[in-house]
Formats: structure tokens, sequence, C-alpha cells
């Protein structure tokens, strides 16, 4: 997974003498089947990091070819499933506001959807139609027969859809992954109505607690391609073209035992907080934080 082709910013175009290296530590030996799966046990390694002077994206230089990144997503194994659930229910609590102000719910896409289990919270808010993209093999096998119905098990492309055809499309913690997010975000904004929002999820690198945890955030990964902050995920929608556009802190709410995973503490000293919270039945706790999240939102023109 290493490439020869060098990018400029995938934003503005920044070239070589507008950005700063930051960090790469990227040993291919230390792959493993779950390295591309979501919610896994932090590894602390990703590809070389460059930070742009003019829009303030963190971007990988170097990124895989696209084939490449395809087949890791598609072999990645998948073990998220309780973890997926309480997304879901966050996820759906945060956009509950903005579904109630759109003039149609007819359709949805969700672009990274696991084993789709929010699209059945879409149809729980009104949604006629609901459909999810998904390239782990894993993850759509990991769905319910009733839920691989409205799964498209391949990488997103924008040429599978009809324009103007969606009242919303979710892109939650996936933008981070793909090669080219400018590219899906003009994508996305085509297959919307008029009106229609586009809603995305990401990693804020700007966020105190990353600023903190530095490279043993669990954000440096080698799946991430780029990773935003409050001001480069609004130059991602604005240069895309959506009106309208804000951008907040995103809590999420998770087991008490997830919390630990993601931790960057001693593997020893995790088994013996883990072995205590299980026999003080608090493993299960649900807990809400902002960890360094953020949700964006912005509509097509009318």
């Amino acid at each position: 997974m290493v490439s020869s082709y060098k990018r400029s910013c995938p934003l503005c175009g920044s070239s070589a003498d507008q950005t700063t290296y930051l960090l790469g530590n990227f040993d291919p030996k230390r792959l493993t089947q779950f390295s591309f799966a979501s919610r896994k046990e932090p590894e602390f390694m990703c590809h070389t990091l460059k930070q742009c002077h003019l829009c303030d994206l963190v971007f990988v230089e170097q990124p895989p070819p696209e084939a490449d990144l395809a087949f890791a997503y598609h072999t990645a194994d998948y073990d998220s499933s309780d973890e997926a659930n309480d997304a879901a229910l966050a996820y759906i609590n945060a956009l509950r506001p903005l579904i109630s102000t759109l003039s149609l719910r007819l359709e949805a896409l969700e672009i990274g959807t696991g084993s789709g289990i929010f699209l059945e919270q879409l149809l729980h808010e009104g949604f006629s139609r609901v459909v999810g993209v998904e390239p782990s093999e894993a993850a759509f096998v990991a769905a319910p027969e009733s839920r691989r119905a409205l799964i498209r098990h391949a990488m997103f492309r924008e040429s599978d859809f009809s324009a103007n055809s969606f009242d919303l499309i979710c892109c939650f913690m996936t933008m981070e992954h793909v090669r080219e997010p400018m590219e899906l975000a003009r994508s996305a904004i085509k297959l919307l109505r008029p009106g229609g929002a586009f809603v995305t999820i990401t990693h804020d690198y700007r966020n105190i607690v990353n600023q903190l945890l530095g490279r043993r955030s669990p954000i440096i990964d080698i799946e991430h391609m780029q990773l935003f902050s409050p001001r480069s995920i609004d130059v991602l929608y604005q240069r895309s073209g959506y009106q309208a556009v804000t951008v907040r802190p995103f809590a999420n709410k998770y087991a008490f035992s997830y919390w630990l995973r993601l931790t960057p503490l001693p593997v020893v000293l995790k088994r013996t907080v883990a072995y205590v919270a299980k026999a003080l039945s608090f493993d299960t706790v649900k807990l809400e934080f902002n960890v360094g999240n953020q949700i964006a939102i912005g509509f097509r023109p009318r």
C-alpha cells in the first residue's frame, strides 16, 4: 500500500511549499485483518501526514491507489455490531431537528453504512426508501437478511445513482477514509434534490482531546487519508457548492468497555481496569462524551 503518487491538498490544491510535515510511521508488517475495520483497537499508525496552511486540512501526501483501498475495505473484518447500534442512536438523535425541516422524506442514502443499522432508523423517521453503500464484505454479511436488501455492497460511485434523487445523504466517519473527499462531496450535491441535505460526522483534529493525546490519539490511523478541523470541513462544503453550512461538536455514547478500548493506556493496565469494571458491572454502562468529533450539515441550493 505504498504509492509513488504525491498529491497537493485535496481541498484547496496547496502545493508542497504551503504545507508542513506532521507525522508518518507506516509499517506494513503491523497490518492485520482489523487494520481497515471500523471501531478497532487503535494502532496509532499512519501514512505521512501534512498540514495545509491555507485550508487547515491534514492529509496523506502519498495515498494508496484506489484499487488497494477498495481491496483493503472489502476484506476487512467486522466486529463492532454493539458499537454500531450505539452510534446509530447517537446519529439519529442528532439529525432529528434537521429531518423535521426537510420538505420531503422520500429517499435517503448513507455512504459507509456498515451493517445498515442506521438505515432502519431513517425508515422509522418516515423515509419511504433508503439505501446504503458499504465496501466491507464482513460488514455486509453481518447485516440481517432484512437489511441486506437495502445495502449496495461496493465502493461509492456517483454513477450508480440518479441525479436529483435524494432528500438526505449521510456520511458518518467516512470522509477521512476516501481518497478524494471533494469528489465525494460534489457527487453528493448532484444526487440531492434541491433543498436536500448532506450530513457528515468527522474527527476534529483541533479538538482539545485530540490535541492533548497527540500521536496517541485514535485518529492517528492507517485508514485516514485526511483529517478535518472545523475550518477545513467548512471549506469542503463551501467549495462543493453547499449553502447554509453549519459545523458543531458531536458527542458519542458508548459502553465504558469501548471507551476503554480507545484509550492509549498500557495493555496490562487496560486489562486490569476492564476486569474491575466487569466485576462491578460497569463495563456495559453507556457514557456520552465529545471526544473530538464534529457534525457538519449543508444544503443543495434551491
